[in-house]
């Protein structure tokens, strides 16, 4: 008899447990998709309304921008390798000139079963970007479910980390997929993924 109390009892907090991470892990995510989605309004907004924006000469063209679902799975822990001997890398825009930028590290991450390696830059003009990262990609949803010319993501410079967190939801794209008033740099070769990344934002319109 008292056997089986023990088995009832381990059971019952076995039961616990799962259901306490269950509704935590639920919580977290739900809290993640909010977040995301509030900053995506916040870009709505901006692009419907802010002299900055791209749309700025003609608001009344703007129409909302659209988004895969958030999805965790599409935030990445990736290892960071640097480069040895960095050299600059001259990218092509989309209205036939060039952009200068530095070699910075290789983040390689594996997803969708598949592994993948990006080429973070660093910016070398003189401005108020000078010295931040920049990371342009192209995937396999490119040019179907989003920009041809490929995506951005933002990354913050950590030095010394072996790591860095990529978050495929926040890609965004230049804006050069808006208007052509604006000169925007393509990814590098390397940087064109053999994976779809469903994750983000998607063509305008």
């Amino acid at each position: 008899m008292r056997t089986s109390r023990l088995i009832f009892a381990f059971i019952a907090i076995a039961v616990a447990v799962i259901l306490f991470y269950s509704m935590s892990t639920g919580t977290v995510e739900r809290g993640y998709h909010e977040q995301v989605e509030k900053e995506r309004q916040q870009k709505n907004d901006f692009m419907r309304s802010d002299p900055g924006s791209p749309f700025a000469k003609d608001t009344a063209a703007f129409q909302e921008l659209k988004y895969f679902p958030p999805d965790p799975k599409y935030k990445v822990v990736a290892d960071l390798e640097d480069v040895k001997d960095r050299k600059v890398v001259l990218l092509s825009t989309n209205d036939g000139l060039q952009q200068r930028y530095l070699e910075y590290a290789y983040a390689t991450f594996r997803l969708n079963d598949l592994d993948n390696r990006l080429l973070i830059l660093e910016v070398m003009d003189s401005g108020p970007f000078r010295g931040t990262l920049f990371l342009a990609f192209a995937d396999q949803t490119s040019a179907f479910e989003t920009y041809g010319a490929g995506r951005y993501l933002d990354i913050l410079k950590t030095p010394g980390a072996s790591t860095i967190t990529l978050d495929f939801n926040h890609a965004y794209n230049p804006y050069c997929a808006y208007t052509e008033d604006f000169s925007c740099p393509l990814p590098p070769r390397e940087n064109v993924l053999d994976v779809a990344i469903k994750a983000g934002e998607m063509v305008y319109k």
